[in-house]
């Protein structure tokens, strides 16, 4: 018996909800005994280890066909191509799209030029954590040029969905039982750009409440700092609906990193936007993405970007070693040692992981209200991880006091 398509993801979130609709397209077309490697080109070794994957699965699956696509075979389609182990390279729009599946290309590389592609993003696309929480790409590539970053030149420019698609969506899903909708893309902040009066993602957001009263919870995913309009402000200040967690995509907190990042803000924007949020809704989880040992960075360079930390009160930390990415302008800049780019990872990850600790401690005999995702377990409205005291259907929003921090999580005592 012939095996089904399987999806090999790297990557991001948004590349997992796409592995997503590649697996149905490719189900749907009888693509059986197929492996697709949905690759990251994010970071040098996010490439180094699809590379390493593939050699791996044609090991183990000699008889297989191995098709790879995603954002590091849509930016060097020729690398992957040359590689023995694989059969054929699809493009990021191509992956996509049902007829890609249904009539493959003759031509072993299937690659078209993404950054020529103007239409709004062709899918709305659903991925899900269990059926308490759903996902849906409201937007797709970009338009900003950071110096380190290479995604544009694999995902395209920035291309929006429009607001009554979203809307549909989001109303099939609630009425379907999720409990909560994460809206994500690329740059959602830039959402609205291209289309017709150019709604910002404030409209947006505050257009999908509003007609789609049965939703319980929205959350969004990373923000542009230069990207929270008015609307969206007001929303985070008045929605209870909208989730007390603002992820922010900050890279540094020097500003000569940051310009030369090419980044659109300085370090007092994110102070400012911190204590803005903070006077709105006082009880919002601030997160943040920080690049260690960008090209340049001096110790005290790195020493701004560690006390922007707790100056900015960001409890949820992400933190990226730099690596260099070929063709970008940060790769031809002078390099940080590695051991240096370590050392200094590990010393934002500390940061984050006591900034962590402490916001966990300060929830302490408050309530939370929980999305259960498996049972006795879920998240909480500011994304921290609760155990419950008792367990409750999947899907379900419980009220609990925190009583306890037990290895990292919440302990919450269910309420009646």
């Amino acid at each position: 018996m012939s095996k089904e398509p399987d999806v090999v993801t790297f990557g991001c979130r948004l590349n997992s909800y796409e592995s997503e609709v590649i697996r149905s397209h490719a189900k749907a077309a009888g693509w059986d005994d197929t492996i697709i490697v949905n690759t990251c080109a994010v970071t040098g070794e996010a490439e180094r280890q699809a590379r390493q994957a593939i050699r791996k699965l044609r090991r183990e699956h000699p008889e297989a066909r191995i098709v790879v696509t995603g954002c590091a075979a849509q930016i060097d389609p020729a690398k992957f191509g040359a590689m023995p182990e694989v059969d054929q390279v699809m493009g990021n729009a191509e992956k996509m799209k049902a007829e890609s599946y249904l009539t493959p290309a003759e031509d072993r590389i299937h690659v078209t030029d993404i950054m020529a592609l103007r239409d709004t993003a062709g899918h709305l696309i659903s991925g899900f954590e269990g059926r308490a929480r759903a996902f849906v790409e409201i937007q797709q590539g970009c338009d900003h040029r950071c110096t380190f970053c290479i995604i544009p030149f694999g995902r395209g420019p920035n291309r929006s969905t429009p607001m009554g698609r979203i809307v549909e969506q989001v109303r099939t899903l609630a009425q379907a039982g999720y409990g909560e909708v994460v809206l994500t893309g690329v740059d959602i902040a830039s959402y609205g750009g291209d289309l017709p009066g150019r709604p910002g993602l404030g409209q947006m957001v505050r257009r999908l409440l509003a007609q789609v009263p049965e939703l319980p919870r929205l959350r969004l995913s990373s923000l542009d700092p230069m990207g929270l309009d008015d609307d969206l402000l007001r929303l985070i200040a008045e929605e209870p609906r909208l989730m007390p967690h603002i992820h922010l995509s900050v890279q540094a907190g020097d500003d000569m990193i940051l310009k030369r990042m090419k980044r659109r803000h300085l370090r007092a924007d994110v102070l400012d936007l911190a204590a803005r949020l903070r006077a709105l809704r006082p009880d919002l989880a601030l997160g943040a993405d920080i690049i260690a040992g960008f090209p340049t960075e001096s110790e005290e360079m790195f020493g701004n970007s560690l006390r922007l930390v707790t100056e900015a009160g960001l409890s949820h930390l992400h933190v990226f070693p730099y690596s260099p990415r070929p063709g970008t302008p940060a790769a031809r800049m002078p390099q940080v040692a590695k051991a240096a780019i370590k050392e200094r990872a590990a010393r934002l990850r500390a940061e984050g992981e006591a900034a962590m600790a402490a916001f966990q401690q300060a929830r302490l005999g408050h309530t939370a209200l929980v999305l259960v995702e498996k049972p006795g377990f879920g998240h909480c409205q500011h994304y921290l991880p609760v155990r419950l005291s008792q367990p409750a259907a999947e899907g379900a929003i419980v009220a609990a006091r925190i009583i306890a921090v037990n290895d990292g999580q919440l302990q919450g005592e269910c309420q009646e």
